[in-house]
């Protein structure tokens, strides 16, 4: 791998302290213990950073989310980590009754709410629910369903996460628990995320700046192996709990020695 692209996070990093640490600043000049709450001052940073890094890296996933998202999402959509709230331009209001948004940084959530009215999707009729919770709280996320039946627990037919897992904590743990628990029988699981490199010396950089891109970027890592997590998924049998399925890298061309190569993956439930 060539050096001058293992050091291009320098200049991302950069623009990101650029963008993130003035809004961090106002915060803590209006209220000063924030100084001590990185998790507050770190989202922050990451709803400002994310407006023009959100809208650069959905136009370039454009052919991707579309060919993944729009012709097999249906049902009861639960989008992860849906910042905000690009998913809805992707969804068919048609075949989609429900979109629930699963979105900790509450910064981001006027922005869900106003991409999810646009798209069809309302607060007031139930068609849309905002949740403050992060992925790996299955609990809250199950409590906040409407069951059709009160002795059985609802679940969801499809789950989405576009660039998300790499900053879940326990990605694993938490993709178990979404799949077996929330996902119903014969949901799809659909996927784009950046993840670890098959290239050993693209992998290494990867590993390197992970520690500090986590930093800067509100828990983000370069260095998970997602798609292959997700497709060796197995139940409590040790039994695999798909169906059918499968991923590739995406189709948007991209260097091989891109620090955040891409896949997307489609997964339907046994």
């Amino acid at each position: 791998m060539q050096l001058s692209a293992a050091l291009d996070l320098v200049g991302q990093i950069r623009w990101i302290l650029m963008t993130g640490i003035p809004p961090v600043l106002r915060a803590i000049y209006a209220s000063p213990s924030l100084i001590f709450d990185f998790t507050a001052l770190s989202r922050i940073s990451m709803a400002t950073v994310w407006v023009p890094f959100g809208e650069g890296t959905d136009a370039h996933a454009k052919v991707d989310k579309t060919n993944l998202i729009t012709p097999n999402a249906t049902g009861i959509v639960l989008d992860l980590g849906s910042g905000h709230g690009y998913t809805p331009n992707y969804l068919d209001r048609t075949k989609v009754t429900q979109f629930i948004a699963v979105e900790p940084n509450v910064l981001m959530h006027s922005s869900i709410r106003q991409k999810a009215e646009a798209a069809g999707f309302s607060e007031a009729d139930g068609s849309l629910l905002i949740l403050s919770c992060g992925a790996e709280d299955t609990a809250s996320i199950l409590s906040s369903l409407r069951p059709d039946d009160t002795r059985v627990q609802a679940k969801v037919d499809t789950i989405i996460s576009v660039l998300t897992i790499c900053t879940i904590p326990a990605p694993q743990q938490t993709l178990r628990a979404l799949v077996d628990k929330v996902l119903a029988p014969g949901g799809e699981f659909l996927f784009y995320e950046h993840v670890l490199s098959p290239r050993a010396d693209v992998a290494w950089w990867q590993q390197f700046w992970t520690p500090v891109w986590s930093k800067v970027l509100d828990g983000c890592t370069l260095n998970r192996p997602t798609h292959i997590w997700v497709d060796q998924l197995v139940n409590e049998d040790g039994e695999s709990f798909w169906a059918e399925g499968g991923s590739a890298w995406n189709s948007v061309d991209f260097p091989e020695e891109n620090l955040f190569c891409r896949r997307l993956g489609r997964f339907v439930k046994k």
